[in-house]
């Protein structure tokens, strides 16, 4: 039986951390249940007493540290000597009954990933193409959403089709990924560098780097409630910032100048129409040194 440990980042999550760790319980089907871990990333409200009176083991950052910080306290504090595998998911995902099993199952590849629904039962596209210049060039022009709808241009995955099938990606979305123990103990820490967005598309990179996969598994499915990126436009903005930052560092100066122009004129011409968030990622693309004071706190 594979030996799971559940792994959550909180920051002011009041309102969903219950119902997430009550799903744990039925998820955890088929697996032996060793530890549910809540780092909690210094929240305002009531995150931490809801962890606890939940049946978690709470680690407290002490600050906001950012996600990556969050998951590598969490990870500090478990033996993965004990584990085949570590559960990473957001307070605001819920479990379906027996669905980590198959993730477990699949985690010697390195990564694995569910699918992911939307609260309606709806896909939730959470696969990612590698990233590259040329994406760069069609999610600008056209936008992420329709780039992904047109073959392989886009990064994002978006057509049902693609998620009938377990196959390999080039990374998935950091709010549910099943890791090998092992893996975790070979590659070390996530890249607290970032603080939220893009950590986890450098760990399944940088685990296809050393040899892992990052693997989908559609036979487990986890419901996401959903993230703040789509509504708020200063995290939206630190999306963008931290995949330009990401992808500069991976390719180095040159591609990573032309991939910064790609995404500036995109979202230039996009913030010429009036778009809120487009404004905001150009001020952060232009400054984004001075532009973190303006992230929740």
């Amino acid at each position: 039986m594979k030996r799971v440990a559940v792994v959550i980042v909180t920051y002011n999550s009041a309102d969903v951390i219950d119902g997430c760790l009550r799903s744990i319980v039925a998820g955890s089907e088929g697996v032996k249940l060793i530890d549910v871990v809540v780092a909690d990333n210094a929240s305002k409200d009531d995150s931490v007493a809801l962890a606890k009176a939940g049946g978690a083991r709470v680690v407290e950052v002490g600050s906001n540290a950012g996600y990556a910080a969050g998951v590598n306290a969490a990870v500090a504090a478990l033996d993965l000597d004990e584990l085949d595998a570590v559960y990473l998911i957001n307070p605001d995902c819920r479990l379906r009954p027996g669905s980590i099993l198959p993730l477990a199952e699949a985690a010697w590849r390195g990564i694995a990933a569910p699918y992911m629904v939307n609260p309606d039962g709806s896909l939730q596209p959470s696969l990612r193409r590698m990233p590259s210049l040329g994406r760069a060039a069609v999610e600008a022009a056209i936008g992420g959403i329709r780039a992904g709808r047109l073959g392989r241009l886009g990064e994002l995955v978006t057509h049902p089709s693609e998620y009938t099938q377990a196959r390999e990606v080039a990374w998935a979305t950091g709010a549910a990924l099943c890791m090998s123990a092992r893996m975790l103990a070979e590659l070390g820490p996530w890249e607290e560098s970032f603080l939220l967005y893009s950590e986890e598309t450098e760990y399944c990179l940088r685990a296809a780097d050393h040899g892992w996969a990052t693997w989908y598994e559609p036979a487990s499915v986890i419901e996401h409630i959903g993230g703040d990126s789509a509504v708020n436009p200063s995290l939206a903005a630190l999306l963008m910032v931290n995949k330009v930052r990401l992808f500069r560092r991976r390719r180095g100066a040159l591609a990573g100048s032309l991939y910064f122009l790609i995404v500036l004129l995109g979202e230039g011409a996009r913030a010429l129409t009036g778009r809120r968030t487009s404004r905001e990622c150009v001020t952060w693309l232009l400054r984004p040194s001075r532009r973190w004071k303006s992230l929740p706190q």
